[in-house]
């Protein structure tokens, strides 16, 4: 990916509150000779007492990433947070000099690693339920992977493959209007509050430039 320095973003614990606020990760991976996406929630595990953080979700199996992808392989998975198109009309030196275009602010973090796949129904179970219980816990009257009929459970387990993935790197690409001056800036806030935007969204959507000793 193009990063230009005033975009990039290394520290961890900006990096996993993207992948937690967006977990469905995009993996890309190489089978036959082409490149493959899949679409596939995840959830981030670590880091235990070595330090190691990892990925972990399932998929169907079959699903043709689990033949052509071997364990232990190189893989990367992009997560995307939020985005807005810029307008040029909301800059200040619009009014200036005119010399200004349109942009895209957007985050995503790129993770890589390797990815290791495991098939044991108790560790499937285990899976299930965990991620069940992450996404589930928010609501009033949470569903459990146990409200199901044990049978029904143990068919579709039959149908996954799990998989981790042990993180290599990760990195980050915040463009977040850190390339203009402030009152730019100020400008593209003030557009994006306009059209609805919560806050939050606003407040990371337009960053100021960090200084390099942060």
């Amino acid at each position: 990916m193009y990063l230009p320095p005033h975009f990039r973003e290394e520290r961890l614990e900006v990096l996993e509150a993207v992948v937690r606020e967006a977990p469905l990760g995009v993996l890309a991976t190489v089978q036959g000779g082409l490149p493959m996406i899949d679409h596939i929630p995840m959830s981030l595990r670590g880091p235990d007492q070595t330090g190691r953080r990892s990925l972990v979700g399932h998929v169907a199996r079959a699903n043709p990433i689990v033949a052509a992808v071997a364990a232990g392989a190189d893989v990367r998975v992009v997560f995307g947070g939020v985005d807005h198109y810029v307008t040029p009309s909301w800059y200040a030196t619009k009014r200036q000099d005119g010399r200004v275009v349109p942009t895209w602010n957007y985050s995503v973090v790129h993770v890589e690693g390797k990815i290791r796949w495991y098939s044991e129904p108790e560790r499937l179970h285990a899976l299930v339920s965990e991620l069940t219980d992450e996404h589930e816990a928010s609501r009033d009257k949470p569903w459990a992977v146990t409200d199901a009929p044990a049978d029904y459970i143990a068919t579709m387990l039959r149908a996954i493959i799990g998989f981790e993935i042990t993180i290599t790197s990760m990195v980050g690409k915040f463009k977040n209007s850190q390339n203009r001056n402030e009152a730019d800036r100020a400008g593209v806030r003030a557009g994006l509050a306009v059209e609805g935007l919560a806050p939050a969204v606003v407040d990371h959507l337009v960053k100021p430039p960090r200084s390099s000793g942060a």
